[in-house]
């Protein structure tokens, strides 16, 4: 194995000029080689800079003691030029403007400041990895559920129920197979299960026998017309993000419940103690995965009441129902979620990256593989398929193990890794069991497990099926996968592509690209979301949490629907909305609705709300708790949207209380905190950028005026080609960004970082580009950029390994 890289490239070099860009003090030598390499003008920029920028920048604009900051960023020749020209040198703008300022600048956008010129100096490489922390708990996962059987995915919804007119689940009463979407029911006496249907002779002939069986029928006692039964639900649970779970169970009768769980129930309420009638049990899920499920609910001729609830509280949300949409009816198999854990990952870049290796880590990683190791001990009958009696469960035991590590390692073993992994770990005489235990902790604990495929040496087949894996799955390969590679079938882009676009239809992708979609939003940042209940009475936790329901609903309707048209995400004017939504942001649902767990899908065209920028869970989450903010929406829209790198501010600012100007609006107040020199650099792309979303408040409702003043939503865009967009209100700004090929280029861009978890230019500038016109000419299809990014890299990582091994 290689040394670890404790490297951290530079991703895409870019970054808003700092504003020491103005501080320009002493004359400094011209080296001869700058002046070679330009034309008159850039000769005349490389001279201007030397005697008035060198000292205090450097001769290549890496910095000094005096200001270390490097110059570097993504600004237009025309935006440095503008910037030159009103403050250098510092104290004496003066003294470089017109032609000078505009020579300066394109010598040091050419030479050190732009994307192009940092790549050419010091060009990104692949960088060596870890798994991530997501990636170790989806890796074990399936490593432990590819000897169970994976669950696969699942339209149908809801949950398998069956209903009997007895207390037992005997099966001869059976009356009722159905689906139930949900489990919330209040029968009060009455009895589910009889279906009110006179039964034919033969029927009745055989109840009256079974009646003479059974000693306890002839004793029961009718109680107000109530009658016994008994109700079973089977199916799953779709866990839509990793975190805690709370389920909770409302009922005064006789209940079981199992949740990825087969051997003992996680709630055992079948002899009530006392008058509870809550039932909780806490759980940490994996997200894109379906749980096993299974309830079963009795009434007594005893019983009062009969009637059940089963809620929920998933991460970032309050206690509801269990809606539909998390339930299937279908059987899936248990689901090893490890419970050691580990620290955060490093997203010093934007996204998680395993680049760190600590101490901490270390030890999380030894403490799992304890914890997996005893799980499949403990599960061998059921994983293995092998009986503690049977005569050949020895050789059984050593197949498991091996198919065991080269699942794990993604690839066959070789004769000396067998022999270590396997041969040496059953030792004559030993128990077996612990023996396995030795394999499986050898195996979590080798490199060939914990670190991924770049700077391994060549890339076979093997490493391109587990390049594809992880990028869609944050996983191992799959039996589909592996077989095509042992095939030799990952040689060329079809071929891999064609595992692409078939991968794409799993959950964990599914999953997978709704992180993704929450960390372009912001939305992981957005978990404490409160206003002031003064200002904005209403706007709750529950309020909150459907905000949030209501961004996810449409977040997966356009990811897989019919038409995952990237611009889409910005010019849709519809909102899911249930009633209590509804009344709050004032609309109305129309009755008879076709609705999705209480959603459903309202225009608001007449307000210009236009694509996420404006969904109301945004809107409320870049504000004050008592006012908007045009800077947070502002900074969202230059970074996540238009992919401009800005740094903090070089002065810590306070956003100045609306009540010290109680004349102005929050535009006024805006431009009066931001009208100074140290903030003109970055807030005159940022203020311009948050100012078309002042149409809607701090909750994200319509307003015409603020201040009894109407409002002023105008704004603008310098791109980096210098050409100025103004637009007015939102609508206008989302059309620009829907169109502009700087917002294509970064979502992109991030696809690439997420998914991928390497900087994009290192795999080529060349590729990247060609990935940024082939996602124009899939008609901006999400689904299929992210296959094309999986593919792309996975290929020009293979292509890049054989050529550094030559």
């Amino acid at each position: 194995m290689p040394a670890i890289r404790h490297s951290s490239a530079i991703v895409r070099l870019r970054g808003a000029l700092l504003a020491t860009l103005a501080v320009a003090l002493a004359s400094a030598s011209l080296a001869p080689s700058s002046i070679a390499r330009g034309d008159k003008g850039s000769s005349t920029g490389a001279l201007i800079y030397a005697n008035k920028c060198a000292s205090c920048h450097g001769a290549n604009g890496a910095g000094t003691d005096d200001y270390p900051d490097p110059l570097i960023g993504d600004k237009s020749v025309l935006e440095l030029t503008s910037l030159i020209d009103q403050t250098m040198p510092e104290g004496e703008p003066e003294q470089c403007v017109g032609p000078d300022a505009e020579a300066v600048a394109k010598y040091i956008y050419d030479e050190f400041y732009s994307e192009f010129a940092q790549v050419r100096r010091a060009p990104p490489e692949l960088e060596f990895s870890r798994l991530t922390v997501r990636q170790y708990e989806q890796s074990v996962a399936d490593l432990v559920g590819s000897f169970t059987g994976g669950g696969k995915r699942d339209a149908d919804r809801g949950l398998a129920a069956e209903y009997f007119n007895s207390k037992r689940h005997d099966r001869r009463k059976r009356t009722i197979e159905r689906r139930d979407a949900t489990v919330d029911f209040d029968w009060q006496k009455a009895n589910p299960a009889d279906t009110g249907e006179e039964p034919s002779d033969e029927e009745k002939k055989k109840a009256e026998e079974e009646k003479k069986k059974d000693d306890d029928e002839k004793k029961k006692k009718k109680k107000d017309g109530a009658k016994e039964f008994s109700v079973v639900w089977t199916g799953s649970l779709l866990a839509p993000e990793t975190g805690d779970y709370e389920i909770v169970l409302y009922t005064d009768n006789a209940v079981k419940f199992w949740l990825n769980e087969s051997d003992k129930p996680v709630v055992d309420g079948w002899v009530r103690s006392g008058k509870d009638i809550q039932h909780r049990v806490s759980m940490r899920l994996l997200g894109g995965r379906s749980y096993p499920v299974r309830l079963e609910f009795s009434s007594s001729d005893d019983d009062d009441i009969a009637k059940i609830r089963v809620a929920w509280k998933p991460p970032h949300h309050v206690e509801e129902t269990i809606p539909e949409r998390a339930l299937t009816p279908h059987w899936s198999p248990e689901v090893l979620v490890v419970a050691t854990p580990f620290p955060p990952d490093d997203r010093s870049s934007g996204y998680e990256k395993g680049t760190a290796v600590t101490k901490e880590w270390e030890d999380a990683v030894a403490f799992a593989a304890m914890e997996v190791s005893r799980y499949v001990v403990d599960e061998l009958p059921r994983l293995a398929n092998v009986k503690s009696d049977d005569g050949e469960r020895e050789k059984k035991l050593r197949e498991f193990c091996v198919r065991w590590v080269e699942t794990a390692f993604r690839r066959p073993l070789t004769d000396e890794e067998k022999h270590l992994y396997i041969e040496r770990q059953f030792k004559e005489g030993e128990n077996l069991d612990a023996s396995v235990h030795r394999c499986v902790l050898l195996s979590l604990l080798s490199p060939r497990f914990l670190y991924r495929e770049a700077k391994q040496g060549p890339m076979d087949d093997y490493a391109v099926a587990s390049w594809l894996s992880y990028a869609l799955w944050d996983s191992i390969p799959d039996r589909q996968l592996r077989e095509a590679a042992a095939k030799g079938q990952l040689q060329n882009r079809d071929q891999v592509y064609a595992q692409a676009e078939r991968m794409l239809d799993d959950e964990r992708t599914r999953a997978k690209l709704r992180v993704f979609l929450h960390q372009w939003l912001n939305v992981d940042r957005m978990h404490d979301l409160k206003k002031d209940g003064e200002v904005y009475p209403g706007f709750d936790e529950r309020l909150v949490s459907d905000l949030r329901t209501s961004l996810d609903l449409y977040l997966e309707e356009f990811a897989w629907g019919d038409a995952p048209d990237f611009r889409r995400l910005f010019l849709d004017d519809e909102v899911y909305l249930n009633e209590r939504l509804a009344e709050f942001y004032g609309k109305t649902i129309s009755p008879g609705t076709s609705a999705r767990d209480g959603f459903v899908s309202v225009s608001f065209e007449e307000e210009g709300r236009a694509g996420v920028l404006a969904h109301p869970f945004l809107l409320a989450g870049f504000a004050y708790d008592k006012a908007t903010s045009p800077i947070h929406r502002g900074v969202f829209i230059a970074r996540n949207v238009l992919g401009r790198r800005l740094k903090p501010p070089p002065i810590a600012v306070s956003p100045l209380a609306p009540d010290l100007h109680a004349e102005l609006t929050t535009r006024e107040r805006t431009i009066l905190q931001t009208d100074i020199a140290a903030c003109k650099t970055c807030h005159a792309m940022i203020n311009p950028l948050g100012f078309p979303l002042e149409q809607f408040d701090a909750v994200g409702r319509f307003r015409k005026e603020e201040k009894s003043k109407p409002i002023d939503a105008e704004g603008l865009y310098v791109t980096r080609d210098g050409e100025t967009a103004k637009f007015d209100g939102a609508k206008a700004m989302a059309e620009f960004l829907a169109q502009s090929p700087e917002t294509h280029e970064s979502f992109v861009e991030q696809t690439y970082q997420y998914f991928v978890k390497q900087p994009p230019l290192a795999l080529g500038k060349e590729s990247f580009d060609e990935s940024v016109r082939r996602f124009g000419e899939n008609g901006y299809n999400v689904r299929k950029l992210i296959a094309d990014a999986a593919t792309t890299s996975a290929l020009r990582a293979r292509e890049l390994s054989q050529t550094e091994n030559k």
